[in-house]
């Protein structure tokens, strides 16, 4: 069965829990059949403003609720999430156009990060004693508090996880949150968002706002004590220098040209599947999904053709089962992406292994999973982002001229490594450059470690989702220093020229025995 199984009545009542909705409503698409999925109202900046006033309003009592409360009422959310997974599936479907396999993998991994955060926030909000300078003479203490008001902005591609690793930490950690919501992702949003709601959230807590990027986008920058934002490298610059001008903080995760690295020693059947797995889940529209395949030359005559193969295999389609491995593009936007990188390729002589068609048979936007070889750097895919289901194969003569090639991008969002042996696979993850590596797998071995910080280098992002450090970027800290009394800290110069020798006595000896 294919179409929307998001019910048109379902959408429309899930727009009235947008915090702003005074501008002119947008049509939003089905990406499987092409239709009019809703009329999405966007936010004004007053809105925006409006609603982050509520918000603020309320973190004052969540703050103050604690840490039981907080975990209680995540976990209860997190119970109903899995209860709701069926229409959270159907929902993100609708919107993304991705499997329902891929779906469900947002709904596990959102089940995860809430379950954590509810769990580790007390750790990190813990703050306590610290070694004042002097030992028993100062005494020094660090008090930790939320931030206050976190802006997230969230792209379509994975809208419910995305979102989900950003809101709940910061709401984890005691804080109120304004998202900015893409139009094709509010849905899944919004539906989320309603098992917060009956899990015990105060509406006002978690504000969701859409609307123009550079109008809204900005709106909610300027409102926030703290940034997170999802989406393409020329964005997230625009957006961290708008927080930069505010001195507020941001994390951003970002573009990427993830590298695979395929070695000589490898099962070549299960590589090939791994890989055909790693490049094409969600079509290719993730952040961390595989774009450059590097085989060793001594594997590439049975490697090259067995993944050509499994990828000619996938079966494309857009039902609302677990039948397809491979659905539809998001956007018509994205499809000409793909088809121009793809024509751009193909006219300066790059050859194709597997795929390169469009199927207007199956959906509007649905578009063979492609495997190319023959890129040459002059070409468009080859170091530009894609987004899209197109990997470029290149053979290489041995692991370091790969580890070169890989390391040779702007981006450094997300890496893999395949080889059957555990200790060469590290030793080459060891030298990439990349915030995350997975090792026999494309992305879900770091993507899913929630206890595990994820985040790019270089062009690819600032700061961490994930474990600890993920929730420690909504928290700041203040230290409180004491004297004891034990001794009086000197305030003259000749009550320094006392003490002078004693103070260097006392750094030797701390030296000496190893205290911090």
């Amino acid at each position: 069965m294919s179409g929307s199984m998001l019910p048109r009545t379902l959408a429309d009542e899930l727009v009235t829990d947008l915090a702003g909705r005074a501008a002119d409503p947008v049509s939003v698409v089905a990406p499987f059949t092409g239709e009019e999925l809703y009329r999405l109202p966007h936010a004004t900046p007053a809105e925006v403003q409006d609603a982050a006033a509520r918000a603020r309003a309320a973190q004052r009592a969540w703050r103050d609720a604690g840490d039981a409360h907080r975990r209680a009422v995540l976990l209860r959310a997190h119970d109903l999430l899995l209860d709701r997974r069926e229409l959270l599936l159907d929902a993100v479907q609708t919107e993304t156009g991705k499997t329902r396999g891929q779906a469900f993998e947002e709904v596990f991994n959102s089940a995860a990060a809430i379950r954590y955060a509810a769990l580790s926030a007390r750790r990190v909000l813990a703050g306590g004693r610290r070694r004042g300078g002097i030992p028993l003479v100062v005494r020094a203490r660090v008090r930790v508090n939320p931030k206050g008001l976190v802006g997230v902005i969230t792209p379509w591609n994975y809208p419910l996880v995305l979102g989900i690793m950003d809101v709940v930490p910061a709401l984890a950690t005691g804080n109120a949150i304004v998202q900015k919501a893409d139009d094709q992702g509010a849905l899944s949003v919004l539906l989320a968002r309603r098992a917060f709601l009956d899990a015990g959230l105060p509406p006002e807590l978690w504000a969701v706002v859409t609307g123009p990027g550079a109008e809204i986008g900005s709106a909610v920058v300027d409102a926030a004590d703290y940034v997170c934002f999802t989406g393409s490298t020329a964005t997230g610059r625009t957006v961290a220098q708008r927080a930069a001008g505010r001195l507020i903080g941001s994390s951003m995760e970002l573009g990427g040209k993830n590298p695979l690295i395929v070695l000589d020693d490898v099962d070549v059947e299960k590589a090939a599947a791994d890989a055909a797995y790693g490049c094409f889940s969600a079509a290719g529209q993730l952040c961390v999904s595989v774009e450059r395949v590097y085989v060793e030359r001594g594997i590439a005559d049975r490697f090259v053709p067995a993944f050509a193969d499994r990828v000619a295999g996938l079966a494309i389609g857009t039902s609302f089962d677990y039948t397809p491995d491979v659905g539809s593009l998001a956007t018509r936007a994205q499809l000409e992406r793909v088809t121009a990188h793809l024509d751009d390729a193909l006219g300066k002589g790059a050859t194709l292994l597997a795929g390169g068609h469009a199927r207007p048979d199956l959906g509007p936007l649905v578009m063979e999973p492609t495997v190319l070889t023959d890129v040459t750097d002059d070409m468009a895919c080859s170091t530009g982002e894609t987004f899209g289901p197109l990997v470029a194969v290149t053979i290489v003569d041995s692991a370091d001229d790969a580890i070169r090639a890989s390391n040779a991008s702007e981006y450094g969002l997300n890496a893999s490594v395949m080889s059957g042996s555990r200790a060469r696979a590290r030793a080459v993850a060891a030298r990439l450059e990349a915030g995350s590596v997975n090792i026999g797998e494309g992305y879900r071995a770091t993507f899913g470690s929630i206890d595990a910080p994820m985040g790019g280098v270089k062009q690819s992002g600032l700061g961490r989702r994930n474990g600890r450090e993920g929730l420690e970027r909504f928290v700041q800290s203040t230290t409180i220093g004491e004297t004891t009394g034990l001794m009086q800290l000197p305030r003259a110069g000749y009550e320094f020229g006392r003490l002078v020798g004693l103070m260097v006595v006392l750094l030797r000896t701390l030296k000496a025995v190893r205290r911090r």
